[in-house]
């Protein structure tokens, strides 16, 4: 549901800085949009988590948990990033799948919004290595609420930022491929895979 909301409210806001990198990649946002994106995510992580926790505390709801890295057993964090990853990847896939590729009818926002909450559940069942978080903000920002103070240790980006952003990014690749669109402005040299609808006769 707050998938849902949050999308409706916010006019479609990306909320996830790997998602707007990745729509630069794809040329449906500028760099000047992308980088709003991100800031805004940000500063909506900061104020959220502390918010949710007043509220919490005050109405007796469930502590709020978050993404969190933990190194036993992966101590140079190659683990973690690969399922962040690979989840961010698929995620991607998803929504591409339920916004660019299908149409619902009528009913096509509230379906291809429901069906991105259930995948983005499912893909935190699959991949719970990391968390995951599939979005760097929330790797971040809930680092920065439970420690006090943005993250030190490098290993929190390479997952958190760097594996999320490159899965983006190659899923980015995949979609250029199959639908001919460009990758950061350049036609890749194959593709596209998608069979282009024919042209309507002239009467």
């Amino acid at each position: 549901m707050g998938v849902v909301a949050a999308d409706k409210l916010g006019g479609g806001q990306h909320v996830n800085p790997a998602v707007s990198v990745t729509m630069l990649a794809l040329g449906k946002c500028d760099y000047d949009e992308m980088y709003a994106r991100i800031a805004g995510a940000m500063g909506g992580g900061l104020v959220a988590f502390p918010l949710f926790k007043v509220l919490a505390d005050n109405l007796g709801w469930t502590p709020l948990g978050g993404p969190e890295y933990n190194p036993v057993g992966d101590a140079d964090g190659s683990a973690s990033a690969m399922s962040e990853f690979v989840a961010t990847f698929l995620l991607l896939v998803l929504i591409y799948v339920v916004n660019w590729e299908l149409n619902f009818g009528k009913h096509h926002y509230w379906i291809k919004q429901t069906l991105t909450a259930i995948g983005i559940r499912f893909l935190i069942e699959v991949f719970p290595t990391a968390g995951p978080a599939m979005n760097p903000m929330l790797g971040t920002t809930w680092a920065v609420f439970a420690d006090g103070e943005f993250p030190t240790d490098h290993r929190h980006y390479l997952v958190y930022w760097i594996a999320s952003i490159l899965g983006g990014l190659a899923s980015a690749v995949g979609y250029a491929v199959y639908d001919g669109n460009t990758f950061f402005g350049m036609k890749l040299p194959f593709g596209p895979v998608k069979a282009k609808a024919p042209k309507a006769k002239k009467s």
